[in-house]
């Protein structure tokens, strides 16, 4: 299989990158970074033209302005590449009769729900990296009927910006740490995102499907978990509220996914204690 992969140079991207050259034909394209086309999704003509060229099976597209404060703070910018953007990439797929998969998010979701959110509850974004993500559903849902879409969750990634890096980076440099209680979702492994993602293509069951590796939790358990297996067990958290913590964007308080279509084909993840010590466990072979 030919497999075209928008935002390569991205964690997940680079990660579905690694994980799907195994057995397929891998083409990368992104806005930056090496070794891949050169791709602004904002450009139709360039989604057009380089669909066309590459003529793939599938497009993978996790291309995305994930900065949710950044988003916040220049709401048409995200709207651009996170909606017109995707907009434009499921457009041109659809000309070439070429399915494609989405990477799309929990929040999504307003967090109002008392329960994990199943893959057919109602959206209700309440932020706008969360409008950005759900336009780009819609359009994706709208013109491409061979879509598969992919809702996950907190991702943390080897070599990216993610919470575990930020919470260890923290504590070497001797900060003190404050960290939400009030915030609940799945935290979730790229590398298992990515087996997830090889698994489903194989299968041709579009749809909307929830890859979040199992079991919820807090912000602040998450901090307290990550930071016991890497050895800091004396290191202290305070605990805080949400809105002691002043941001730009303001996520949902509770979206853990459910991953019920996924589970009913047979493709789950593993439980997000056994992937955050598999992570640290790299990091730590990576570092000695």
């Amino acid at each position: 299989m030919k497999i075209l992969i928008t935002g390569a140079a991205g964690n997940l991207g680079r990660q579905l990158t690694q994980q799907l050259s195994r057995n397929h034909e891998v083409v990368g394209a992104d806005i930056v970074g090496e070794n891949v086309h050169h791709l602004d999704i904002t450009d139709y003509s360039a989604c057009q033209a380089l669909m066309q060229q590459i003529n793939p099976d599938i497009v993978l597209h996790p291309a995305a302005w994930t900065d949710v404060n950044g988003c916040a703070e220049n709401p048409q910018k995200a709207i651009l590449i996170n909606g017109v953007g995707t907009h434009n990439i499921a457009v041109t797929s659809a000309q070439l009769d070429i399915p494609i998969l989405y990477i799309s998010s929990n929040e999504v979701f307003d967090g109002k729900l008392n329960r994990p959110y199943t893959e057919y509850d109602i959206t209700n974004p309440i932020n706008p990296y969360a409008y950005s993500k759900w336009y780009g559903e819609r359009a994706v849902q709208q013109i491409n009927p061979k879509h598969y879409i992919i809702r996950t969750a907190w991702l943390f990634a080897h070599g990216g910006n993610n919470f575990i890096q930020a919470i260890l980076n923290a504590v070497k440099a001797g900060k003190s740490l404050r960290v939400v209680t009030n915030e609940v979702a799945n935290p979730t492994y790229t590398n298992d995102v990515a087996q997830a993602v090889a698994q489903l293509i194989e299968t041709q069951r579009y749809g909307i499907y929830h890859f979040v590796n199992e079991g919820a939790v807090s912000r602040w358990d998450f901090a307290r978990y990550a930071l016991d297996c890497a050895g800091f067990t004396e290191t202290p958290i305070a605990r805080i509220s949400r809105h002691e913590w002043k941001r730009p964007s303001l996520p949902p308080e509770y979206t853990p996914l459910d991953n019920l279509a996924g589970a009913s084909i047979g493709i789950t993840l593993r439980p997000w204690q056994d992937a955050v010590n598999a992570f640290l466990a790299i990091e730590a072979g990576s570092a000695s």
